[in-house]
């Protein structure tokens, strides 16, 4: 790309992981859209952090799974902060633990809607900005995978993982698609990092109970995610795409 602005779109941008991203991103010069749907004040204060630390950051509501919240969303970062030239598709559910069996359909089918539709909705808006094909100047995407999408989650949550199986597939699909305009897309397949998102699936001390799983002997911090990322948004990467990326402790 040439030199420009970067504006990158943080979906799931509020907290764990997600916030995590933004803030790196904001610290290496990123302008930064944290998207986010239900808790506004995790926005605020990731955006509130990201200001005090000298960064630029709108919080910027979506539900990623409507086509038409995505592209106000998009129309919004590009009137806040500039041109889009990156995308994070971080906004994940996945719904209580349990057996494929004890779990309610209308909970798959929000996972999926979220996790899959979610990721190719925000995905085509991105690249109908960024495309050389479309009349943009080039980017990147990074899709927030999980090690569920290889190891399966037997016992915990089948439907989650095979969402993000489904991520994979598009990162590949996509990154080949566009590899002759100007757009790279990559894939960051994180293991058990410590976020509230255990807390949502029942169960907060899951990073550390099953920490003996992981060959490091400890999960991992939202940080250490979002130092992939910030790689594999940065001109470093620029031979990159297609990758899938494991950051899990060796799980």
């Amino acid at each position: 790309m040439t030199e420009q602005a970067r504006v990158t779109v943080v979906t799931g941008g509020s907290r764990g992981i997600g916030a995590a991203v933004s803030a790196r991103l904001a610290e290496e010069g990123h302008r930064v859209a944290v998207a986010w749907t239900r808790d506004e004040a995790a926005a605020a204060a990731t955006v509130g952090r990201i200001d005090e630390a000298g960064g630029t950051a709108v919080a910027l509501r979506a539900d990623v799974s409507s086509a038409e919240e995505v592209d106000a969303l998009f129309d919004a970062a590009t009137r806040e902060l500039g041109p889009v030239t990156g995308l994070v598709n971080n906004a994940g559910v996945t719904g209580r633990l349990g057996r494929l069996t004890d779990t309610p359909p209308e909970t798959m089918r929000r996972v999926w809607e979220v996790n899959v539709m979610g990721t190719l909705l925000c995905s085509r808006r991105a690249v109908r900005e960024m495309s050389t094909r479309h009349g943009g100047r080039g980017g990147a995407v990074v899709n927030i995978s999980s090690a569920a999408a290889t190891l399966g989650s037997p016992g915990e949550y089948v439907h989650y993982a095979g969402s993000k199986a489904a991520v994979d597939a598009i990162t590949t699909g996509l990154s080949k698609e566009l590899a002759l305009e100007g757009v790279r897309v990559n894939s960051v397949q994180p293991g058990m990092i410590v976020t509230d998102m255990h807390a949502a699936m029942g169960d907060p001390e899951r990073p550390w109970r099953r920490a003996d799983r992981v060959p490091m002997g400890r999960p991992g911090r939202p940080e250490e995610v979002a130092g992939a990322v910030a790689w594999l948004l940065s001109e470093d990467a620029g031979y990159t795409t297609g990758a899938v990326l494991r950051v899990s402790g060796g799980l």
